[in-house]
């Protein structure tokens, strides 16, 4: 009988206290926003939020002025989805581009980093701030003087494509070359 009382009591204890309450979270209101990664995706990208303080930094990022904007004198270099990793196949445009500027020691690059139309506009505006800056550690790694490269985000605020196709969001996200002439 005493151990049928013992195990009672343990039981109820257990029962009472061992047991997790599941935590219920309100939806918030409705809003695209990036998929989640897997968690060994996630743990290999930096930690890294995304305030208000640098979404306004990248916001007010402006244009360098220059004399005249060269664009489209490079094919631009895709991104994977939610990625700003260089590919293998961005690699030769990335070497055309730092030969270029090699040979050209007065001319001066912007790198502009786009994303798709998925997930927020603060979000997209890092991302692209992380893919401009991957093709610019890319370039300066080749030789280029990383003086002579400038880069801003337009997140996804200049899209190639305005389909809702994977096709399309493939297209938008990319780092986009423009040479500028007349800055030394």
């Amino acid at each position: 009988m005493k151990k049928f009382l013992v195990l009672a009591v343990i039981f109820g204890f257990l029962a009472g206290f061992g047991c997790a309450q599941k935590k219920v979270v309100a939806p918030e209101a409705q809003q695209p926003t990036a998929p989640q990664q897997p968690k060994e995706t996630q743990a290999a990208k930096p930690s890294e939020k995304i305030t208000e303080e640098k979404v306004a930094k990248v916001e007010e990022k402006e244009v360098p002025s220059a004399g005249e904007e060269v664009s489209g004198m490079f094919e631009d270099v895709h991104f994977d989805f939610d990625k700003y990793d260089i590919k293998d196949d961005a690699k030769p445009v990335l070497k055309s581009v730092s030969d270029y500027l090699i040979k050209n020691a007065a001319q001066r690059i912007l790198i502009e980093g786009n994303c798709d139309e998925r997930g927020t506009s603060e979000y997209n505006l890092g991302l692209g701030d992380r893919r401009a800056k991957a093709a610019k550690d890319y370039l300066t790694s080749l030789g280029v003087p990383s003086s002579r490269i400038d880069t801003i985000s337009y997140g996804k605020e200049k899209p190639l494509c305005t389909e809702h196709t994977e096709d399309c969001w493939a297209k938008n996200r990319r780092a986009h070359f423009v040479i500028l002439k007349g800055k030394k």
